[in-house]
């Protein structure tokens, strides 16, 4: 293997908590939109899909955060090695 590699060309073993954070955000920004317009076509009612939004990007932003953050935990390879790699 080639040690002269950058660090930056080499893909990060791991997620940063910062990059979790990003995605996080990111991702339940789009979800919260589509569920705010979901709850508005189905309610008609634009102050109940703004409630229904505000408290589910909260909610499931924290949620999606812990789970990245878990997923963080498990050693890159180490499902295949669980399950098999499918190789034969």
């Amino acid at each position: 293997m080639d040690e002269t590699k950058s660090a930056e060309t080499k893909s990060p073993e791991r997620e940063s908590r910062l990059r979790s954070v990003l995605k996080g955000i990111s991702w339940r920004l789009l979800a919260t939109t589509v569920t705010g317009l979901t709850a508005f076509i189905l309610s008609k009612d634009v102050w109940l899909a703004v409630k229904i939004a505000m408290i589910e990007f909260p909610a499931k932003f924290i949620i999606y955060y812990a789970h990245e953050r878990a997923w963080a935990t498990v050693p890159m390879g180490s499902v295949r090695a669980w399950f098999g790699s499918g190789e034969k």
